[in-house]
């Protein structure tokens, strides 16, 4: 059964946070609060727990849409190419916030990503995932946890969420409700910026 751990936005439990990096590494698969809707993820470096997320989700790996939760804009330079000034202004605008950037992939990316073109880069304004990101020390490879058909509350409610992931996963963080909206994709790779996909957030400042 996934350990249930309640964490606080305001000030995530450090011991608690500790605990849930040390099952991360171990190729732990773990379900966490977003800005949006919560999400199914697993340390970036780890193949086996990527390739469990894509079975949980249907696909094969080398074909999953995972976004990367990254903890500021420090460490893009790891998964994106070199980006220009005026695309940088736009990520520094939006992020923190509900928006997932598809941007140019960089040849860096971990094995299980080697063919990308681009990736979907994530900065939640949630403080639990983020300070979650920044003791493990690389990205989260993340998916959201609802289907199309799927209930909603089951993808809101934490307690519901246990119920229904509870013996999939190995921890679900309790950082109270969720949204029922998913993120705004923005796709910045090419020379004209597409809306993917109109979720949470506006856009206006694009």
């Amino acid at each position: 059964m996934a350990k249930f751990i309640k964490l606080y936005e305001e000030n995530p439990n450090d011991r608690e946070i500790e605990k849930i990096v040390t099952i991360l590494r171990k190729g732990g698969l773990i379900i966490f609060p977003t800005d949006t809707i919560y999400g199914l993820g697993c340390d970036i470096t780890n193949t086996k727990a990527m390739e469990k997320v894509a079975h949980l989700k249907g696909i094969k790996l080398a074909k999953a849409n995972f976004s990367f939760i990254c903890h500021d804009l420090s460490n893009l330079s790891d998964f994106v190419k070199q980006i220009d000034t005026p695309t940088y202004k736009i990520l520094k605008k939006a992020l923190p916030g509900p928006y997932t950037f598809v941007l140019p992939a960089s040849t860096k990316l971990p094995k299980a990503f080697k063919h990308r073109k681009t990736v979907g880069i994530r900065v939640p304004d949630n403080n639990i995932i983020r300070t979650l990101v920044k003791a493990l020390g690389n990205p989260i490879v993340s998916t959201s946890i609802r289907d199309d058909d799927d209930v909603v509350e089951y993808t809101t409610d934490p307690e519901l969420i246990n119920e229904k992931w509870g013996n999939i996963v190995d921890v679900i963080i309790d950082g109270g409700y969720g949204d029922n909206q998913a993120s705004t994709v923005i796709d910045l790779s090419q020379d004209e910026i597409e809306i993917i996909r109109e979720g949470k957030g506006s856009i206006d400042f694009l």
